[in-house]
C-alpha cells in the first residue's frame, strides 16, 4: 500500500517549462526507484526518467535528455521532473512510478506501483 500523487500538470505553451512533483511516504521514498512514464492517446506507454533510492544514479530518454532533470528530496519525500524547452510531442498524461530495485528500469512492467497520473498539454 505504497501511496503516490503527482501534481504539477497543466498547459503550457511550446518552449515553456513545467515541473512535476510525486509525494509519497517517508518510510517507503528513499527504499524505491523512482521513474517517470507518460502515455499520449492512442501511444504506448514510455519511460521518460528514473532515479535510484539514493540519488546516484539517474537515466533518461533520448527524447528529453538535455530538457527534463529527475531530482528527489528526502526532507520532502518527493519527488520531481523539471521539464523545460517543452514541444507539442511532450503532450500526454505524465505517471509517477516506484520500483523496488537497486538500479533503474526503464521497462513500465517492472515497476509496483504507481499514481494516478498528471495531464501535461503543450501547444504548438
Amino acid at each position: 500500500q505504497v501511496q503516490l500523487v503527482e501534481s504539477g500538470g497543466g498547459k503550457v505553451q511550446a518552449g515553456g517549462s513545467l515541473r512535476l512533483s510525486c509525494a509519497t511516504s517517508e518510510l517507503t521514498f528513499n527504499i524505491y526507484t523512482m521513474g517517470w512514464f507518460r502515455q499520449a492517446l492512442g501511444k504506448e506507454r514510455e519511460f521518460v526518467a528514473g532515479i535510484t533510492w539514493r540519488g546516484e544514479n539517474t537515466r533518461y530518454a533520448d527524447s528529453v535528455k538535455g530538457r527534463f532533470t529527475i531530482s528527489r528530496d528526502k526532507a520532502k519525500a518527493t519527488a520531481y521532473l523539471q521539464m523545460n524547452s517543452l514541444k507539442a510531442e511532450d503532450t500526454a498524461v505524465y505517471y509517477c512510478a516506484a520500483d523496488r530495485a537497486v538500479a533503474v528500469d526503464t521497462d513500465w512492467y517492472k515497476y509496483d506501483y504507481w499514481g494516478q497520473g498528471t495531464q501535461v498539454t503543450v501547444s504548438s
